[in-house]
């Protein structure tokens, strides 16, 4: 598979050059030339096959011929080492889990395939690696964790100061070895600003090997596609319509979906949920994209106010307003709606949801008041605990940290505080 960059100005490449540059020369997301559905005996026996099975055949186009088959297959076990399970909460919603991994997050899945696919990649290189990558939350700790003793490579990871929790910030500060905190004074915005003039800086990409794990890299982004399949595996025996609420940010995830659908999975609608940062909503009702400065909210996942994969989705829809606009819907919802929902699930189904999940339940609730024969998913994207401070204030219940929390609690935070790309640039050339 070969990829293009969206800006058509630069070479198509292959998938393991697109994983290595992360971003294309002429500053665009790499995208795939070709996307072939799966064939019908794939789905005629959906329901037989194993996760890992399901993921392989989902992912085996985007990554042939370079990494081999078998290679391939235990890249996606090893990614795929914990569970997705969906709860129930009425005849009409659902919560996908995407916690289960070591950082609790669901960018566990797109870290750990893409630490392993660099690793291969890399094993017989000299040449060390750098991978840049700026983080609103969770993003950092998932490519923390996945990185960590990956031969030749190095991560770097930028965060916004004061703008992530506790515990996110000791899950990508307390590790050591390869990886590399740098606490940004700035926004998210400011982060993933100074991650991008990197990739462009001739002066420090011709001494470094650079490359970003964040969602504009394909290996990053691409096996999201997968916990869709496996929640409508879950799901499908209902009969009922199934669609998504994602919690949205950068808009990875829920282009992953749709990518997922493109191979041929029956997702009948998807709803981008936002918080504040409601840049795609307003799309949505005007047609104007207009990207504005993040605000900060208790769903800080989704603080995005310039989201990269957007033109991703633009071009899966062939740049057709209309198109997108029939299969994708988006609502925004304030903190104080998302503290309300987070105490509705909890005094209604004795469920605890983290500010993201709430975000995506409302969603969900948006769409079913329009569509009440559908069945609506809303990713629970995060554990709760990773909020501990907001969870526990709204729900007035003392939550137990799970032992992935546990693990990194009481860790010395190890960063270096900077304000300017200057500030980066210094760092990564001494």
């Amino acid at each position: 598979m070969n990829y293009y960059s969206l800006n058509h100005q630069a070479p198509n490449t292959t998938f393991k050059d697109a994983v290595i540059k992360g971003l294309a020369p002429d500053k665009g997301l790499y995208f795939p030339e070709s996307i072939t559905p799966l064939p019908q005996s794939f789905w005629d026996n959906f329901d037989n096959l194993s996760y890992s099975e399901i993921a392989f055949e989902a992912i085996k186009q985007f990554v042939s011929p370079e990494i081999p088959e078998d290679v391939l297959k235990t890249i996606v076990s090893e990614t795929l080492s914990f569970d997705f399970p969906v709860v129930k909460l009425n005849e009409s919603i659902s919560t996908l889990e995407l916690f289960h991994g070591p950082t609790m997050a669901f960018k566990d899945v797109g870290a750990r395939f893409m630490a392993r696919c660099l690793g291969y990649f890399n094993k017989n290189n000299t040449n060390e690696v750098t991978v840049l990558v700026a983080t609103s939350g969770d993003t950092g700790g998932a490519v923390a964790n996945g990185f960590l003793g990956v031969k030749g490579v190095n991560v770097v990871i930028l965060y916004p100061s004061g703008k992530v929790s506790d515990i996110q910030e000791m899950q990508l500060t307390t590790l050591g070895q390869n990886i590399k905190a740098l606490e940004v004074n700035g926004t998210f915005d400011d982060c993933q600003a100074m991650v991008k003039t990197a990739f462009l800086d001739e002066a420090l990409t011709s001494q470094m090997q650079l490359t970003s794990a964040n969602s504009i890299n394909v290996a990053r982004w691409l096996p999201q596609l997968f916990y869709f399949m496996f929640a409508y595996k879950q799901l499908k025996a209902s009969n009922k319509e199934i669609v998504f609420s994602v919690p949205s940010g950068n808009f990875g995830n829920v282009c992953a979906g749709m990518m997922a659908q493109q191979l041929g999975l029956p997702i009948k609608h998807f709803v981008a949920s936002n918080n504040a940062n409601n840049v795609v909503t307003r799309y949505l009702i005007s047609e104007l994209y207009e990207p504005k400065p993040s605000v900060q909210t208790i769903s800080n996942a989704m603080d995005v106010g310039a989201p990269s994969n957007f033109i991703r989705i633009q071009e899966i829809y062939k740049n057709n307003f209309e198109a997108l606009k029939e299969n994708v819907s988006s609502y925004s919802f304030s903190d104080d709606e998302t503290r309300e929902a987070m105490l509705e699930i909890y005094n209604t189904y004795n469920y605890v949801a983290d500010p993201h999940g709430a975000v995506g339940y409302l969603g969900c609730k948006s769409h079913l008041e329009q569509n009440p024969n559908a069945h609506c998913v809303f990713l629970e994207t995060a554990h709760p605990t990773k909020f501990l401070d907001v969870v526990e204030e709204v729900i007035k219940e003392e939550q137990p940290l799970p032992e992935q929390i546990q693990s990194v609690m009481g860790g010395k935070k190890e960063a270096t505080l900077i304000s300017t790309y200057n500030d980066l640039k210094s760092f990564l050339l001494n």
